[in-house]
């Protein structure tokens, strides 16, 4: 209660100026202008606490339109005095409003040419054709887990993972909903499947969901936190699951394991992780279901076989070399190999963590797709193995630049948040935030409005997909699995522009596979690649 009469002050003011000068008023002839004005903006307060458009006016009646006024005079406050435009801190201005333009279903084109120093060190394009492609769909689909019982027909662009509990309960209802509509899919995050990634209607299908299971083997696991093979299987049969993800790290915090404090673990957040509620709810930082590359592998088997057949693998992040080529070469000697890899960014983010975990671990996603995708070539495996990447991807060129590098598919989190009305407060970690997006407070998320936010949701998928599908016809292809490494160019140095292919270095089949040709790659195969085993995620001594 407190925490609202905090949020509605202004407004409450108001009313209270207003009523107090209409108490005092005897001669309606002379009606004062402060009477005049405070009855405007109650009204102007109301309206703003009962409109479902605007998430940050029902949680800020009239006090957020001060925020809308500084953005109609901000062009010329940040140029002077500001950062601009094109600034990532972590996202920049025009990165959240192309989000917010395609999935409001605004003009999202842009006069005066590029805003960005075409000449610096870093820039990127993609080479196009003097004889571009019909556009033909963009629908771009992938198929994850072609020889198994219950292959997944997959979009290329999809929600990344996020919880419930790091998310409110009517942002993860407009993800789902907003998936469901789109034909994508909607990761669950290492809190498991909770009610509200379920439609309120059993008899209406719900968004695809990937399960996402991490060392806390939420949704299935015992009282004492180890693995439960019939929870698991109770949930992996739903009809709504198509994949089941093992989440070995995250870029944001790769190696940390997490802790939400008991008096955060309430009813609905124990119900879906099968934890008590207001106990403190750990997430180990390493599983305990597995401890060597083999018993991995052995355990994506097993959670394969339990689900039915359908395409199970692991998400990480990269970190030491020899750790994952350990677990390709268990690959090698077992022949059980994973439908899938996501490789998380250490660019990633979260609802929390250490600054130096954000800042300073996790390999970025470029160099990490890299090595991921590299590696299975090396091995002749890449064909049976699909990859996702997720690291602040947000427009089509993102997702054009990461499939040229290596990856099948591409997921998305912060932009999807954006879709639903996050203003970048960075306010995730205090449960104040004020869209309603990351928080538990109630009356916080009753500010975003389902409906509206998941066509916003569907909105920003639809149209980024066709912004790719220009992109991609621009280039003469026909899909984006057609994206190689030579299609695009990055500047070096002021007088220097290289193809990418030239840049990042690439092996051949079988590379890793001959003995012979061991030294001649570059690093970190050379080095690593010897000393990884398949027996153990430690080097060889």
């Amino acid at each position: 209660m407190q925490n609202l009469i905090v949020r509605y002050s202004t407004f409450f003011i108001v009313c209270f100026i207003f009523i107090v000068h209409l108490f005092f008023l005897h001669d309606y002839q002379h009606v004062s202008w402060l009477l005049i004005l405070s009855a405007i903006l109650v009204i102007v307060g109301l309206h703003d606490i009962f409109q479902t458009k605007r998430s940050i006016l029902r949680n800020y009646p009239i006090l957020a339109h001060f925020r809308f006024l500084f953005e109609l005079i901000r062009p010329e406050i940040r140029q002077y005095f500001l950062e601009d435009d094109t600034s990532a801190n972590p996202f920049s201005r025009n990165q959240r409003s192309i989000v917010y333009q395609r999935a409001k279903q605004q003009l999202d084109k842009r006069p005066f040419g590029t805003q960005l120093d075409v000449y610096q060190t870093g820039y990127e394009w993609i080479n196009h054709s003097i004889t571009p492609s019909p556009i033909t769909t963009h629908d771009f689909r992938i198929t994850i887990g072609a020889d198994r019982a219950q292959p997944y027909s997959a979009s290329i662009f999809n929600i990344s993972a996020m919880s419930f509990g790091a998310l409110s309960a009517n942002a993860i209802r407009a993800l789902n909903q907003g998936a469901q509509k789109g034909n994508f899919m909607h990761d669950t995050g290492e809190g498991s499947i909770s009610r509200y990634h379920r439609p309120e209607n059993t008899n209406e299908p719900g968004g695809d969901l990937v399960w996402n299971i991490g060392s806390g083997y939420f949704g299935c696991r015992n009282p004492d936190g180890s693995f439960s093979a019939d929870k698991f299987t109770a949930n992996a049969t739903l009809k709504q699951v198509k994949l089941i993800e093992v989440k070995l790290s995250q870029g944001a915090k790769p190696g940390h394991g997490g802790l939400l404090p008991g008096s955060k673990v309430s009813i609905e957040i124990a119900e879906a992780r099968g934890v008590t509620p207001g106990v403190d709810c750990v997430s180990p930082s390493s599983h305990s279901a597995f401890s060597t590359p083999v018993e991995l592998l052995q355990f994506i088997e097993k959670l394969r076989t339990l689900s039915g057949g359908k395409p199970t693998g692991f998400k990480f992040s990269v970190g030491h070399p020899w750790e994952f080529f350990g677990i390709v070469k268990a690959m090698l000697v077992t022949g059980v190999c994973p439908d899938f890899i996501v490789v998380d960014g250490g660019e990633g983010g979260t609802g929390a963590a250490p600054v130096e975990f954000t800042d300073h671990v996790g390999e970025p996603l470029q160099e990490a797709l890299l090595l991921v995708h590299n590696t299975l070539v090396g091995c002749n495996l890449r064909d049976r193995i699909k990859i996702g990447a997720s690291g602040k991807i947000i427009s089509a060129f993102d997702i054009t630049r990461t499939l040229a590098l290596g990856a099948d598919w591409c997921n998305s989190a912060r932009g999807f948040m954006f879709a639903l009305g996050c203003i970048q407060s960075q306010t995730c970690h205090t449960d104040r935030c004020p869209t309603g997006v990351a928080t538990q407070d109630p009356l916080r998320q009753r500010a975003l409005v389902v409906p509206d936010k998941a066509e916003r949701v569907y909105h920003f998928h639809l149209n980024t997909l066709k912004a790719l599908s220009e992109l991609i016809a621009a280039a003469g292809l026909n899909h984006p699995n057609e994206l190689r490494p030579h299609h695009l160019v990055r500047r070096v140095s002021p007088n220097q522009v290289r193809l990418a292919s030239s840049l990042l270095p690439y092996l051949h089949k079988g590379d890793l596979l001959d003995p012979n040709q061991l030294h001649r790659l570059p690093e970190p195969y050379s080095t690593y690649w010897p000393i990884a085993q398949a027996e153990s995620f430690h080097p060889m001594r």
